[in-house]
């Protein structure tokens, strides 16, 4: 498959695995190509390995934290984020170290594909 017909994958990133499944079952049935983790950890290797066109990061999580993942992100990539938290005082921290964009959870899918359409010129 040319790379440009190569469906567009989306890495999320969130500690709570029924989140992350909910998101990736949509955006899979939505026609992109999911990837996913529950650490912050494994997804900077995922970054590097599987190459996302854009990530949906969890700001709260155990161990290292959202934050610290774009930080560590934006010393070596531009890869488009959406941050998404369920703590709306999270939005100025998240936009400061370089999420393009910030969603509050709970959220509506139709609203997490607008926005990670934008992002990628969809």
């Amino acid at each position: 498959m040319s790379g440009a017909a190569r469906k567009k994958r989306v890495l999320v990133v969130d500690d709570q695995p029924r989140v992350t499944r909910f998101v990736e079952i949509f955006l899979k049935l939505k026609g992109f190509d999911v990837i996913s983790t529950t650490s912050g950890r494994e997804a900077q290797e995922l970054v590097v390995s599987r190459q996302p066109d854009i990530m949906l990061l969890d700001i709260i999580m155990p161990e290292m934290d959202g934050f610290e993942v774009m930080r560590r992100l934006r010393t070596f990539s531009r890869l488009p984020v959406i941050a998404i938290s369920a703590s709306p005082g999270k939005h100025r921290g998240a936009e400061a170290i370089g999420a393009d964009d910030f969603l509050p959870k709970p959220f509506q899918t139709e609203d997490m594909l607008k926005r990670i359409n934008r992002l990628l010129g969809m």
